[in-house]
């Protein structure tokens, strides 16, 4: 991806996770690839005297298969389209004023409990 645009956005967690991304969503091969000529391509200010610290981004992970012929992009957007149809229902049932699933969670207290508590 083009570190040098305005869009781009790199974020590395404690656990040593880096997430690369455009703000935008414009790139559907990230974190690999912008694409080529992209319309919101801006490239970052740099002199306008602001305090910028240095831009320490890991290397990017090796490219996947698929990013060629468009399959890989072709599994996001419906696991994207299918996790938007998720939030819509979920939506829906919370204006309609239906309850949450009880909480399952609580069965496997037993068997994480902390030794000596019964």
């Amino acid at each position: 991806m083009r570190q040098e645009c305005k869009n781009f956005e790199s974020r590395t967690y404690a656990g040593g996770e880096t997430v690369r991304k455009c703000n935008l969503d414009l790139a559907p091969d990230a974190p690999w690839r912008c694409p080529e000529n992209c319309h919101a391509y801006e490239r970052r200010l740099a002199d306008v005297n602001w305090a910028v610290g240095s831009l320490i981004t890991p290397p990017t992970p090796p490219e996947p298969p698929g990013l060629d012929d468009g399959s890989a992009a072709a599994v996001l957007d419906e696991a994207e389209d299918f996790l938007n149809q998720v939030g819509q229902q979920v939506m829906a049932d919370i204006r309609r004023g239906i309850p949450p699933l009880p909480d399952e969670g609580k069965g496997l207290r037993r068997f994480f409990k902390r030794r000596g508590n019964s």
